[in-house]
């Protein structure tokens, strides 16, 4: 199966970042990978390459509990961004919360809410719908 270019983390926890890559490693899931560890930093790196077309990751999975710029405030940043490319956004969060999946179905840019730990089954679901689209 074709491998995703580059995939994007944006989650302020290191084990789940390391977590996370390794997964991608093992199943398979994408050439190259950007990390970042809130949506500021996520929104100040990502915007210029967006803007250029270059890089720009085929998937991001987002935390929405993060410091500094949470996962909700990086989303409505970020779809304001002009785009060369569509970019799969998945939420990733630790929260089973309704109201958290009920406002992440109000943004058209979420593909899907995934409850942590992410599996290998999870990516290569991930990977299977980016991949067909």
């Amino acid at each position: 199966m074709k491998k995703i270019d580059v995939a994007c983390i944006i989650d302020d926890d290191p084990i789940f970042i390391f977590g996370a890559k390794r997964m991608m490693e093992l199943a398979n899931f994408c050439h190259s990978f950007m990390v970042f560890n809130n949506g500021q930093e996520a929104i100040n790196n990502l915007k210029p390459i967006m803007l250029t077309g270059e890089k720009i990751p085929e998937v991001i999975l987002l935390d929405i509990n993060m410091p500094i710029m949470d996962g909700w405030q990086f989303l409505d940043e970020f779809i304001q961004i002009e785009s060369h490319k569509e970019v799969t956004i998945y939420i990733v969060s630790s929260s089973i919360d309704p109201a958290d999946l009920q406002r992440a179905k109000k943004y058209e840019s979420i593909s899907n809410y995934v409850v942590k730990p992410i599996t290998a089954e999870t990516l290569k679901n991930i990977l299977q719908e980016v991949v067909t689209a």
